[in-house]
């Protein structure tokens, strides 16, 4: 999903607050499960659920600055019965330089009392479908593969703290 960095997104240093990076990551989650077929009104009006981040975990690599063009990838890397676990990643538009990588984990909760429930079978469907080749080989497809992960212990810290050029 493209973005552009806006004069609102941005710090007084001039680049992209920390916080924004979960915005832009949730309107990437948005159009991809959209893309799937599954709205969020749709899912909570036709299903009763509602689909809440249950935990996430941000690497913050390197700065966007203003009016930058980023590209927001979702990849996701397990899917099981009432949960999703995705990585997202942002990048300039035209570049392979990944600026941000999020690992998270989203649930489905009903929607009349907040409790966990499973995935609508034609969601988990749809999801299981979009899987790397390995996890999908996988019986019920919903391992996670080998790879890098990050870190949950990882430091929060601004791209440029630290930095002494």
């Amino acid at each position: 999903m493209p973005v552009r960095v806006y004069y609102e997104d941005t710090d007084a240093g001039g680049i992209v607050y920390y916080a924004n990076w979960l915005r832009y990551f949730e309107r990437a989650r948005t159009d991809w499960l959209r893309a799937l077929g599954f709205g969020h009104r749709a899912l909570a009006a036709d299903h009763g659920i509602l689909l809440v981040v249950r935990d996430i975990c941000l690497d913050y690599q390197r700065p966007a600055r203003l009016d930058d063009e980023l590209l927001i990838d979702v990849e996701p890397l397990a899917v099981q019965r009432a949960s999703c676990t995705l990585r997202q990643t942002a990048r300039q538009i035209g570049a392979d330089e990944i600026l941000v990588t999020a690992q998270l984990r989203f649930a489905a909760i009903r929607q009349a009392d907040g409790r966990a429930t499973g995935f609508p079978k034609p969601l988990r469907d749809a999801i299981l479908q979009t899987l790397p080749e390995a996890a999908a080989n996988v019986p019920g497809g919903n391992r996670l593969p080998d790879g890098p992960r990050i870190d949950p212990g990882l430091s929060f810290a601004h791209p440029a703290a630290g930095r002494t050029s």
